[in-house]
């Protein structure tokens, strides 16, 4: 399935001159995609051990930490990062939030989602199955940057999964089931019951069934 992009002329539509379409426009001129792949990925590796070096399993993740974690990432790689998103954008036939109603939408996740199912402390199985599944669904279904999306979207489940006590978690299953993945994240709309199956099996193969 290919994202699909509506250009309108802004720097988040533009791509990196020699790049063939293939890597946005960046503040470092890499046009290799392979290379801005390794780029994105050590800085995001990085971010990973700040952040989960630093949170606490009570504290309650806010969107303000997510804006914060996208602009500490690819702040230095694009202008755009960890602002909310100004291009409609989908994938196949699928379109996510339309941009004008992101900063709506990531307040409601601020003060309706966000506040109810972290922090995660003492959560079970099962409840924290359900937390990380809605917060998840939600967040990918605004999709509220250009890029990255995904990437911070699996850091927050590994916040959550820690503060629940549990380990850091593997997606190898996610990776194999692309197609029932983003199924569920469609069918999330209206029925987190497809995701919430799905983390539950992250969160066995990542570390057995700890109880709770």
């Amino acid at each position: 399935m290919n994202s699909r992009y509506d250009t309108t002329g802004t720097v988040e539509a533009q791509f990196q001159a020699g790049s063939d379409g293939r890597v946005l426009a960046n503040k470092l001129g890499v046009s290799d995609p392979d290379e801005m792949d390794d780029i994105e990925l050590d800085l995001l590796n990085r971010l990973h051990e700040e952040v989960v070096g630093s949170f606490q399993g009570d504290q309650r993740i806010t969107i303000a930490d997510l804006c914060e974690w996208h602009r500490r990432w690819l702040g230095n790689v694009y202008v755009w990062a960890g602002r909310y998103r100004s291009l409609n954008i989908g994938k196949g036939d699928f379109q996510f939030a339309a941009s004008h109603r992101i900063a709506e939408l990531m307040e409601d996740l601020d003060t309706r989602t966000l506040p109810v199912h972290t922090p995660c402390s003492g959560l079970s199985e099962e409840q924290l199955s359900e937390a990380i599944a809605i917060v998840h669904v939600e967040l990918i279904l605004i999709h509220p940057f250009r890029d990255g999306n995904g990437r911070i979207s699996r850091l927050l489940a590994n916040v959550m999964a820690l503060q629940a006590g549990r380990p850091e978690l593997d997606y190898t299953t996610l990776d194999k089931r692309r197609n029932e993945y983003f199924a569920a994240i469609q069918v999330g709309m209206s029925d987190y019951e497809p995701m919430k199956g799905l983390v539950r099996r992250v969160l066995r193969d990542t570390g057995g069934n700890l109880g709770g």
